[in-house]
């Protein structure tokens, strides 16, 4: 963990990032859980990417936030690993954290060191990056073929 606090102290450069996640939680798709998350995905050129939560009587074909703020993002043409920061928030005791999922597709779609904030609707807040979140992470990509992606 790089550093963590309250509302109070969230640094002025993430708190535009941490609401963009929170505005992005009020558009989740959650009829079975009634459990709303939000991810703000800062990309290369400045823009935000919102993804939210969308559920599925199916279960399996559900899709987090983090991962429809990305697949977003790549749909929108921005290229894997130009991402700046991606900010993640939901109703939770705790600054929420990605699941197993999402730390593999955030781990293979953005850079190591990329920063990540995990934010509660609180205003809680922990900033960490996708070696900590997952380190050791799974990959079948070349790292010096990554010009490629």
């Amino acid at each position: 963990m790089l550093s963590k606090g309250t509302k109070d102290t969230l640094p002025q450069e993430w708190q535009e990032l941490a609401q963009a996640a929170i505005e992005a939680s009020k558009r989740a798709y959650v009829p079975y859980s009634n459990f709303q998350v939000g991810a703000a995905l800062l990309d290369s050129t400045g823009n935000i990417h919102f993804g939210c939560n969308v559920e599925n009587g199916a279960y399996s074909p559900s899709n987090c936030a983090e991962r429809t703020a990305l697949f977003r993002a790549i749909a929108d043409g921005h290229k894997a690993r130009s991402f700046k920061a991606i900010a993640v928030t939901g109703d939770t005791a705790e600054p929420i954290t990605p699941c197993g999922v999402c730390r593999q597709v955030l781990s293979e779609l953005c850079e190591p060191h990329m920063p990540v904030l995990l934010t509660n609707l609180k205003g809680d807040w922990q900033l960490t990056n996708m070696v900590e979140l997952l380190p050791g992470a799974f990959s079948l990509i070349d790292e010096r073929n990554m010009e490629n992606t």
